[in-house]
């Protein structure tokens, strides 16, 4: 059950809500720079940072003069950064107006709250996917590799679906899916090519390990809601599998990361040093498996996103080195 701290709303609607309150009635206060912050999401951008490390060391590795591209690997996390937080307030947005955040444990988000426009809300996820795309063109232009633009596109409409438009695939078991191929493979990989326009195995390792990482993620935060997506009738992979089957799966997800890095360190063996990375998974591991209320899976959450650049450094260093 929810602790007196957790927000309730007056309606499903938030285009009627111009008030929130909390349990004892008392209203809470306008709408402040902490909560758009908080709507960014900033716990997951480190899912973002981490395929570019990775694709960048990757790069450096298969190109001739074992040079790094900074312009463009520095482009490359603009977009990955910019499709992250742009994807974050697409689901604040999408979720908000289905009713779904309604349900949520813990602070409401700026849509479902009724204190920001959901208009407001959907222009700032449009704002960012717009940064990502001129990031995007910018490298394209650079690097002349024009088919790239269909990719770029199809990471956008991928990011808008998770939750919006009739029928989001997100709501359907299908968001870690998503989160492995685009922030995990296409980041990864994308960001090795558009420097060396080459995609060594290395490149192909990274990427799965970026993608797994990211997963786990996802589930802490799928686990956490699991009640309150039930009730919204939000179908996450973690409703239709449980509670025992999730904390399984994102046990397995970390170790496959990690998996990888002790094979890669066979042949760079500065890769071991990835496994400091182990240090908050492990943590995080033991919060998912004993953890008594929703919020402790915050902090697993913020464990694992914390692991995944940390590993994603070493690995680039051990490429690069």
């Amino acid at each position: 059950m929810a602790s007196s701290k957790h927000q309730k709303h007056i309606s499903g609607n938030p285009a009627k809500r111009s008030t929130q309150i909390d349990d004892s009635g008392a209203p809470v206060g306008p709408v402040t720079a902490r909560d758009w912050i908080g709507a960014a999401r900033l716990r997951t951008l480190p899912l973002a940072i981490t395929p570019v490390l990775i694709g960048t060391g990757a790069a450096v590795l298969a190109s001739p003069d074992n040079a790094l591209r900074g312009v463009i690997a520095l482009l490359c996390l603009v977009v990955a950064v910019a499709l992250q937080i742009g994807v974050n307030f697409a689901n604040d947005y999408s979720d908000g107006v289905r009713g779904t955040d309604d349900f949520r444990v813990g602070p409401a988000r700026l849509t479902a709250s009724g204190r920001v426009p959901a208009k407001t809300v959907l222009i700032t996820a449009l704002t960012f996917f717009g940064l990502a795309t001129v990031a995007g063109l910018a490298i394209v232009i650079h690097t002349q590799q024009w088919w790239l633009l269909a990719v770029g596109a199809a990471c956008i409409i991928a990011a808008w679906f998770y939750t919006g438009g009739k029928r989001p695939y997100g709501y359907n078991a299908l968001g870690e899916l998503f989160v492995f191929v685009f922030f995990g493979l296409v980041a990864t990989l994308g960001t090795t090519w558009v420097q060396v326009q080459f995609l060594p195995q290395e490149a192909w390792f990274g990427g799965v390990a970026a993608g797994v990482l990211a997963c786990a993620v996802l589930l802490a935060n799928n686990l956490r809601d699991i009640d309150q997506d039930r009730v919204a009738g939000k179908r996450t992979l973690t409703v239709i599998i449980g509670r025992t089957w999730t904390k399984v799966l994102f046990t397995v997800f970390i170790a496959i990361a990690f998996a990888i890095a002790a094979w890669l360190a066979v042949f760079y063996p500065p890769a071991w040093l990835s496994f400091f990375a182990l240090i908050p998974a492990a943590v995080a591991i033991t919060i998912v498996w004993s953890h008594r209320t929703p919020r402790e899976l915050v902090t697993a959450l913020a464990l694992t996103s914390i692991a995944s650049p940390i590993y994603g450094f070493f690995l680039a260093w051990a490429f690069i080195g």
